[in-house]
C-alpha cells in the first residue's frame, strides 16, 4: 500500500515515514503543496497524510486539487482539533484528521481504520523490520544481510508476523499461542517447539538468537537493531 506523506516539518516527516515503512507501507514524502500535487499524479497513492500549513500551496488547496480527480482517502494533520481549516478540509472531502502530536501506534491504527471504512485492506503484504523482510503473500522471508530466502510454514508465518507487527515489544507467550493456534489450540510447549524451528530458519546462529529475544517468564520480542 502506497502512502503519500505531505508535511513541511522535515523532522516530523522523517518520523512518520519511518513509522509507516516499519509497518510495511511504501512511502513517498512531499514537503510543500505543489510538490504534493506532483507526487500524487506520479505515485497514485492509496492514502494521503496531509498537513494543512504548507508552503507554495496550502493543504486545503492540495485537498481541492486531489478531490477534483480522485477519491483517495485523505487524513488531515493539524495542531488544533477545532481549527476552522480542519472543518473546511472535512467538508471538502477529507476522510479524517489527526491532532499533532500523535503516537506511531495511533497513526497506523487510524490509517487502518480509514481504509476499512472505504473498503480497502490496509494490511500490507510485506513487512520490513530490522534486517528481515517478510512477504506474507508468498509465505517467505528474506535476510537482508545475505539475501537468503527463507520458506516458512503457515504456523511459522503466523508467529513471525505477530512478532514483526510489534517490533521491540515483548509479546506474552499466551498472546502468541492464541494468535498462532487460537484460544483452544496450543500450549507453551508447542510454542517453544515452533519458536525453535523458526529461529533455525531466520537466525544467523540459532543457538545464540539475536533477532527474536526470549524474555524469561514473559514471552518473546522481535529486535529491531
Amino acid at each position: 500500500m502506497r502512502v503519500l506523506v505531505v508535511e513541511d516539518d522535515l523532522a516530523l516527516s522523517d518520523v512518520v515515514s519511518f513509522t509507516l515503512r516499519r509497518a510495511g507501507y511504501e512511502v513517498t514524502a512531499a514537503y510543500d503543496g505543489l510538490a504534493a500535487v506532483e507526487a500524487f499524479e506520479q505515485v497514485l497513492p492509496d492514502l494521503i497524510l496531509l498537513d494543512l500549513n504548507l508552503p507554495r500551496l496550502d493543504g486545503l488547496g492540495v485537498c481541492r486539487k486531489v478531490r477534483a480527480v480522485s477519491d483517495v482517502p485523505i487524513i488531515i494533520l493539524s495542531v488544533r482539533a477545532g481549527d476552522e481549516a480542519v472543518v473546511r478540509g472535512l467538508e471538502m472531502g477529507a476522510d479524517d484528521y489527526m491532532v499533532k502530536p500523535f503516537s506511531p501506534t495511533q497513526l497506523v491504527a487510524r490509517i487502518r481504520a480509514v481504509m476499512r471504512r472505504v473498503g480497502v485492506s490496509a494490511t500490507p503484504t510485506t513487512l520490513a523490520v530490522g534486517g528481515l523482510t517478510l512477504d506474507r503473500s508468498r509465505g517467505e522471508a528474506v535476510r537482508l544481510h545475505d539475501g537468503a530466502v527463507i520458506r516458512l510454514t503457515a504456523l511459522e508465518l503466523k508467529l513471525l508476523e505477530a512478532l514483526m507487527l510489534h517490533p521491540g515489544q515483548v509479546l506474552p507467550s499466551d498472546t502468541l499461542i492464541t494468535t498462532v493456534w487460537g484460544p483452544e489450540g496450543g500450549d507453551r510447549t508447542m510454542l517453544k517447539q515452533l519458536m525453535y524451528r523458526l529461529r533455525a530458519k531466520i537466525e544467523v546462529d540459532a543457538s545464540s538468537p539475536v533477532t527474536i529475544e526470549t524474555v524469561p517468564g514473559i514471552g518473546y520480542a522481535f529486535n529491531t537493531g
